[in-house]
C-alpha cells in the first residue's frame, strides 16, 4: 500500500512481531494483548483507513465472526476500518467464496494491484 504505515505483524512464533502500540493509541485503539489481532494491520493515512488484514492461512478468510471479533476490538478507532482477507491465488480464493463476509475486500497475491470488494448494504 504506497504511503502505508505498518502497526502490527504478528507471527506463529511470536504474536507481537511487530507492533507500534504509540501510532496504533493515536488513532484510539488500545487493545489488550490476548485479543485476538489481525495477521497484519496498516494505517492509510491518504483515506485515514485502518487496514485489518488476515492471511487466509492463518485461521481463514475474513467471516461474519470473525468480521464481529475485529469490529469490537477496533471499535474506538478514529480511522475507518478496512477488512481484509489475503490469498495467495484466486484458486485458493475460489475454496473460501462462501464464506467470506459482504463490505470486507480480498487481495490476492497473483493480482497485487487489485482488489476484490464482497459488496454488502453499503451499495
Amino acid at each position: 500500500m504506497p504511503g502505508g504505515q505498518l502497526i502490527y505483524v504478528g507471527d506463529t512464533g511470536d504474536k507481537w512481531g511487530y507492533f507500534d502500540a504509540a501510532s496504533l493509541t493515536s488513532l484510539g485503539v488500545t487493545v489488550d494483548t490476548h485479543g485476538k489481532m489481525p495477521d497484519v494491520v496498516l494505517f492509510y493515512p491518504e483515506r485515514n483507513w485502518l487496514l485489518l488484514i488476515e492471511s487466509v492461512t492463518s485461521h481463514g478468510p475474513v467471516d461474519g465472526k470473525r468480521h464481529a471479533e475485529l469490529a469490537k476490538l477496533f471499535l474506538a478507532s478514529k480511522a475507518g476500518l478496512v477488512y481484509v482477507t489475503a490469498f495467495q491465488t484466486r484458486k485458493l480464493m475460489s475454496k473460501y467464496l462462501g464464506e467470506i463476509a459482504w463490505e470486507t475486500e480480498v487481495w490476492v497475491a497473483d493480482s497485487p494491484s487489485h482488489l476484490i470488494h464482497f459488496n454488502g448494504e453499503r451499495f
